[in-house]
């Protein structure tokens, strides 16, 4: 009999939060889209219907990580019209990083040679996506979206975030990576199987409960050697209606500045054994 999920989570020593599959199909692709939500509403399902109508969800496994969602917008049915190949609700704790476990561990262990992150809130271009793939395909270890390079837009986003990210997360970022990237809290990005799978990357612990494992895996690819990028991408801010976004007020903001710190002075490397 073939070991279960957990029986293989436990052989691999992961440290992976509890989670339920609500939905899924068999496997067709070498890589998988993951798309970390909660309560998104209509913005994930319209992000999905552009996938869809641009043809991603086809041509790219697309597995959705729910952080447990209550606004009813993950409907299986619609999700299943459309080719969605997983949905994953989390059940234990953490937040966004607990989230990403999980559906990294289970992606992994598909056997998917590599992943593309973006986020559910309809900020992001998903027209991106091949060039993602690409770098996959190139032997990147890590491809961070940027809107901030040539051939990368922006519209509408927030005076105070856009001088946080330029002026201190992308410099501590850049500095503990010893690689130049220029937009470092937004989540669209790839990781190759190999860079995830590295025991000198180890995401698989319960440290990274918050926001800590993507500023981690922002620069830890370059530490270890692996082939880094910036792919430029745009990314809209609403102009009339609330920002979408989990990260608000000061103290937010300060955890996030708190957490690229602790990248910098190496907190989150696996200990030696």
């Amino acid at each position: 009999m073939s070991p279960s999920l957990e029986e293989l989570i436990l052989e691999n020593g992961w440290q992976v939060p509890d989670f339920v599959i609500n939905w899924e199909r068999e496997r067709r692709t070498k890589y998988a889209i993951v798309i970390p939500v909660i309560n998104e509403g209509e913005r994930i399902r319209n992000q999905l219907r552009e996938m869809n109508e641009q043809e991603y969800l086809s041509k790219i496994d697309t597995i959705i990580a729910d952080g447990g969602s209550s606004d009813g917008s993950l409907d299986i049915e619609f999700l299943a019209q459309l080719g969605v190949r997983g949905l994953l609700t989390k059940t234990g704790p953490g937040k966004l990083s607990a989230q990403l476990r999980c559906a990294y561990a289970w992606t992994l262990l598909e056997g998917y040679e590599g992943i593309i992150t973006i986020d559910g809130n309809g900020k992001d271009g998903v027209e991106a996506i091949p060039a993602f793939v690409s770098a996959l395909d190139d032997g990147y270890g890590y491809a961070q979206a940027s809107r901030f390079i040539k051939g990368g837009s922006e519209q509408n986003t927030p005076l105070q975030r856009k001088l946080a990210i330029r002026l201190i997360h992308a410099p501590l970022q850049s500095l503990a990576a010893r690689y130049w990237f220029t937009d470092t809290t937004q989540g669209f990005r790839s990781y190759s199987r190999q860079y995830l799978m590295d025991e000198r990357t180890a995401p698989f612990r319960d440290v990274f409960s918050k926001y800590e494992l993507l500023a981690y895996l922002t620069a830890r690819a370059s530490q270890l050697g692996y082939r880094v990028k910036e792919i430029p991408t745009r990314r809209d801010y609403p102009s009339n209606a609330p920002t979408p976004t989990k990260i608000s007020g000061i103290g937010p903001l300060i955890e996030i500045v708190l957490v690229a710190l602790r990248v910098l002075i190496g907190a989150y490397n696996p200990s030696r054994k």
